[in-house]
């Protein structure tokens, strides 16, 4: 079994009742995107990880092979340690993959089978949660060893530990941004890109500092990504069209830069 998040949040993006589910089976920890993700946080977070019981910890980026190889000979040798799971009579390998949504679940399926098979997706991909709506059919990543992978929908907790993890989850794209607000999430993304010295913003923008205001922060986006609209102002000679900034588009345009990595790589746990 394995089970999947993003690197971006590799604490905050684990859903406890999944690590509960686990229990004894073999399973692998895989964190994707890491190439949006700080290095430098790697260390401290997987030691975290270890103090937690989480010993096969993988990091992954699906645009790239170098990392998604290793994972099928780490299935295969903890299988193989299991006793559970020696069986003579079969000699496949039928693998669970679990996790909250938009992490990438169906990206890693699809890298699979780029990888050992030569083939394309099996599975869609999207960047909003929600894209793979039921349990898929068994999908074939492997051939030596002979491996199936079954895509699921993401799963969160019914209930969240705290309000920021909630954040966490809604700013990597877990939850729908409708459900949190975009200027509520665009507002928490620049106290955390703050609070992690992650300046880039201020160059991308144009600002003349880092800030922790969001107002001239979405102001600037507006003015450097044409966000406007047309708004019916009533007036004593009748109604006037007059054009004004977009906040809220500008704050998904905001959201949007940071989940492509535009704002520098991060980790907020």
């Amino acid at each position: 079994m394995r089970k999947r998040v993003g690197s971006h949040i590799p604490l905050s993006g684990r859903n406890p009742m999944l690590q509960e589910a686990l229990g004894i089976r073999p399973h692998i920890l895989v964190l994707n995107k890491m190439d949006l993700a700080d290095p430098r946080r790697q260390p401290v977070i997987l030691e975290h990880l270890k103090q937690q019981g989480c010993s096969h910890v993988v990091f992954t980026d699906c645009q790239r092979d170098g990392n998604v190889k290793k994972i099928v000979p780490l299935v295969a040798k903890l299988v193989g340690n299991s006793p559970r799971y020696h069986r003579a009579e079969s000699t496949e390998y039928s693998i669970l993959v679990i996790g909250v949504p938009n992490v990438g679940k169906s990206s890693l399926i699809n890298a699979l089978r780029r990888v050992h098979l030569k083939k394309g997706k099996a599975t869609a991909v999207g960047g909003e949660p929600g894209i793979t709506k039921a349990v898929l059919t068994r999908i074939q990543v492997c051939e030596k060893p002979l491996m199936y992978l079954v895509d699921t929908p993401g799963v969160l907790s019914p209930k969240l530990g705290d309000v920021e993890t909630g954040m966490k989850l809604a700013l990597c794209g877990a939850i729908r941004d409708h459900l949190v607000g975009e200027d509520i999430m665009a507002d928490y993304l620049l106290y955390a890109l703050n609070k992690n010295q992650q300046f880039r913003y201020v160059q991308r923008y144009g600002l003349a500092e880092a800030c922790d205001n969001i107002e001239p922060v979405l102001r600037r986006v507006a003015l450097a990504q044409g966000k406007t609209q047309k708004v019916k102002v009533l007036t004593g000679t009748g109604n006037v069209n007059v054009t004004m900034l977009n906040y809220p588009a500008a704050a998904y345009e905001f959201l949007r830069d940071f989940r492509a990595g535009r704002l520098g790589r991060v980790t907020l746990d």
